[in-house]
């Protein structure tokens, strides 16, 4: 099964994706900030990153996605923006017209249901099998 892990503040979210993926095997890691969840990462080698945006100021998140991106051992690691900042920012992101702005594979807002969560992460987690098998490499 796959390693997961899930960079929230809301305590609230880190126990439901918990609940939700070691219920069907997942192992997960968390952590509460952005900083903490890019060491943690680093040495917990997620095969799936989900990555809240609003955590220790507005843009956290995607400070954190960036890093992400430019470390050698997780930037081919898929990356699920799963955040609020549509409902509570003026600013609109979406992946489809923000895809060269945001660097993650997929964004959704909160709240989701647990059974739409995990047939995103299974998509994403298929897209980097499907990576894996084409190149040979461990994307």
């Amino acid at each position: 099964m796959a390693k997961i892990i899930c960079i929230d503040d809301d305590r609230d979210i880190i126990d439901s994706c918990k609940m939700t993926f070691e219920s069907k095997g997942h192992t997960v890691e968390s952590a509460r900030g952005g900083n903490e969840g890019y060491e943690k990462a680093k040495s917990f080698k997620p095969d799936l990153i989900i990555l809240d945006v609003m955590m220790d100021d507005n843009t956290d998140g995607f400070h954190t996605a960036y890093k992400f991106r430019e470390e050698a051992s997780l930037k081919y690691v898929p990356i699920l923006m799963l955040t609020s900042i549509n409902q509570i920012s003026k600013l609109k992101f979406n992946k489809k017209s923000d895809a060269e702005f945001l660097p993650v594979d997929e964004f959704i807002e909160k709240p989701i249901r647990p059974d739409k969560l995990i047939e995103v992460t299974n998509k994403l987690l298929s897209l980097k099998k499907e990576q894996i098998n084409v190149d040979g490499s461990n994307k």
